[in-house]
């Protein structure tokens, strides 16, 4: 793989999105590519916007991804995928949690969140998949694990082997969770094939 690969990864504290960008980058490692990483977490500890920018390729030099080139946007939250699609690249590839989650100014009565957010997404960009991690999350049973269901329903797009997703998640989880999360991702990889 010559060309570098960009990745947006964003939703709201809470969320798992560092995380999720720490086991995507991991994987990377693993599988021998140059990654780079930065973060931008915001007022993310009071439910704030998250945003990671991660590359990866045979030699990657800066870490931000330039707006309109990102391959794939990772959004945990609905508002959060309308807000970044202009991150992506033509062709590029919008995978989003269909949750819904108050910004302050919603819930302070200040704004109105978007009933038709859904068909805004849909309309916004070609290549769209909701995936509707929580309840995912819940069925795997570990309700904190909607993270790994994205990070299942990217999987199919990106170049990792199948045993390096589960070393990585193996690895980053409570030993407790492994099985939960490792289910969560699969169920998010059927979800979104």
């Amino acid at each position: 793989m010559t060309r570098t690969t960009n990745i947006i990864i964003t939703g709201v504290g809470g969320q798992g999105v560092i995380m999720a960008s720490y086991v995507l980058s991991q994987a990377a490692m693993t599988d021998g590519f140059d990654v780079k990483q930065s973060e931008v977490h915001g007022m993310s500890q009071r439910g704030g916007s998250v945003l990671s920018h991660l590359r990866f390729g045979e030699k990657v030099w800066a870490p931000l991804v330039s707006q309109g080139s990102a391959d794939l946007l990772l959004s945990f939250e609905a508002l959060e995928a309308l807000r970044y699609t202009s991150w992506l690249r033509p062709g590029g590839k919008l995978v989003y949690n269909t949750l819904r989650v108050n910004p302050s100014t919603v819930s302070a009565g200040l704004a109105e969140y978007p009933s038709d957010i859904h068909d805004q997404i849909r309309r916004s960009w070609d290549i769209v998949v909701g995936v509707d991690a929580n309840a995912l999350a819940v069925e795997a049973g570990n309700a904190k694990a909607a993270n790994m269901v994205m990070l299942g329903a990217v999987s199919g797009s990106l170049p990792f082997k199948d045993d390096t997703w589960e070393k990585i998640i193996s690895s980053v989880v409570p030993p407790k969770t492994v099985e939960a999360n490792m289910k969560a991702f699969r169920l998010g990889r059927e979800r979104a094939s």
